[in-house]
This record gives structure tokens, sequence and C-alpha cells, in this order.
């Protein structure tokens, strides 16, 4: 088993390689003069099991093509079996067409990782599960829920007054699987989005006066409907509010909105390298999820079940 890295987020993959005891393979990733990449993995691959870690992160495109060109490197290497590892799969949010004459380039990324050599895919927390049928080739899903149930229980006393919300209707599966693990009772809030990265909450559903609770979600981008949802949820007599998300996108005004914000914390995974600004916000939290992925890792190159993580 092969471990290379991309530089989209270095800290995981080491973390990964420290947990399955192994060293990241030496590649040589650089930029020419005219910002073409360039990459040259500097160990012999040949029919070697590779997995090949990159989150396609801001600079989406910049690590997108990163992966690519490093794929075709490993592929032209003659390594054996090519597993891409993903802990962010960007543009996942453009799983469908919202409208006229736009794409669908969820799927184009998924074809693009394929045709670059990919024998299978493992990532964490899609957008939308759908996504796993745009690629034709094996993918593992992997699920942050675990590392975030055990967080969560550490953190809180007292279960029994801790309310689960999905910040929106399109979330409720994801919620309710992670009430349904603490025992948690659930609400969701219901709001309207007129344009994107713009949201109005517009009522709760179900009863949080007097309670915990926790804002459960994918991705946190500008961080504008955790917040609006946090002061709603607090006008409706909430005792505290707190956020879990699995990928802190967190671009644009979403460090200031956090930190002026009423939630009490954000946590989010490592599967994006967060910016040092984040890292000093008073209000967000990183739990890992290195050892979730590294034993995805480890079942896959060993052919054993990946589902059973979860049982």
């Amino acid at each position: 088993m092969k471990l290379i890295a991309g530089n989209s987020n270095q800290p995981l993959a080491k973390a990964m390689a420290d947990y399955l005891g192994v060293k990241l393979t030496e590649a040589t990733i650089r930029r020419f003069s005219d910002a073409e990449i360039f990459v040259e993995v500097q160990e012999n691959v040949r029919g070697e099991d590779v997995f090949l870690i990159q989150s396609t992160s801001a600079p989406a495109n910049e690590n997108l093509m990163e992966l690519m060109i490093t794929l075709d490197a490993l592929k032209r290497a003659s390594a054996r079996r090519i597993t891409v590892v993903i802990p962010y799969f960007g543009y996942a949010r453009q799983d469908r067409k919202p409208g006229p004459r736009t794409p669908i380039t969820a799927k184009l990324v998924a074809n693009l990782i394929t045709t670059a050599g990919a024998n299978r895919v493992l990532t964490v927390d899609l957008h939308a599960g759908q996504i796993q049928g745009f690629f034709d080739i094996p993918l593992d899903h992997l699920y942050a829920r675990p590392v975030i149930v055990d967080d969560i229980k550490a953190q809180y006393a007292d279960l029994s007054n801790v309310v689960i919300v999905s910040p929106d209707v399109g979330g409720v599966v994801r919620a309710r699987s992670l009430a349904g693990k603490l025992g948690a009772d659930l609400a969701i809030v219901d709001k309207r989005r007129e344009r994107a990265n713009a949201s109005e909450v517009m009522n709760i559903i179900g009863d949080v006066a007097g309670r915990d609770c926790i804002l459960f979600d994918d991705i946190v981008d500008t961080a504008g409907t955790l917040c609006n949802a946090a002061d709603a949820l607090l006008e409706k007599g909430a005792k505290s509010v707190s956020a879990y998300v699995t990928h802190g996108v967190l671009s644009g005004p979403a460090i200031e909105r956090v930190s002026k914000s009423k939630l009490t914390s954000l946590v989010v995974t490592d599967s994006i390298a967060l910016t040092d600004a984040a890292k000093q916000c008073k209000n967000i939290r990183i739990v890992s999820i290195a050892p979730l992925m590294a034993e995805g890792i480890r079942r896959i190159s060993e052919e054993s079940s990946v589902s059973s993580l979860f049982d």
C-alpha cells in the first residue's frame, strides 16, 4: 500500500499515514512560471495499491487539476490500482440543473476523475447521495457521524436535554440519523433561499424551548444559514445553540459571522485544511476524521468490509 498526498490538506494526509504506520510517498508537485502544474512521483509505484489523498476545496480548480495530473502520473507509472481519497468533494452542490442552460458539474468532475485513471473513490459525507451514481467506478462513502457522536457525548453530560436540529428540510435525513444514534429529539428549521449563499429563516418545527440545540449539516460555507438558525432557535427559547458540520468551507464573511454569532461553538472536521483566521476564531473547534478515513483505506487495501465501520 502506498499513500501519496496532494497539497490541499497535508496535515490530514500525514495523520492518516501515521495511523496506518506508513510513510507518505515522496512526490514533487510544483508550478512552472506560467502556473502550469508539474508532478513527479519520486518512488517506484509499479504494481502497487496506491491511495491518492486530495480534497478539492478552495482553490477548487487548482486542487482539482493537481489531482488529475497526479492521477495521470500514477497511471503512467503502472500503479496496479489507484484509489482517490477525497475528504471533501468540491462542486458537490452542483448536483442537478436548478434552471435552464446550467451544468451538472458534480457529474463532470466524476467523469474527469474516472477518465484521468482512478479505479475507485473514497470520500466523506457527500452533499447529495446521488453523486455516488455519477461515478462508473466503485465509490465508498464514509460518514463523519461516528466521530461527531463521540464528541457530542463527551461535551454534553445530559443527552436527554439535547435536540438535533436540521438547518433546512433537505438535511432532515442526515439530522434524523444523528438524533437516532444519540437517542435525541429532532427539530427542523424551515427556511427560504432566495439566491445562492443567502437564506432567510421562516419557522422552527419542533419543541426547542429550554433545550440544548445542536445544528447538524454537511457543509458550512458563508455561515449565513447557521447563524440565522441560531438566532431563530434562541428566539424560540432554546437554552443554547451549537453546530456540528463535516466540511468547514468557511468562505467570504463566514469567520466574522461565526465569531459574532450566538453559537456556543462551531465544530468542524479536518476534511478541509482551515485557514489561520478560522483556527484563531474562539467559536470554532476541530475534530479529526483521520482515524476514520485511514481505517477505510486499510479495509479497501485488505479487501474487507467498509460498511461495517458504521455497524
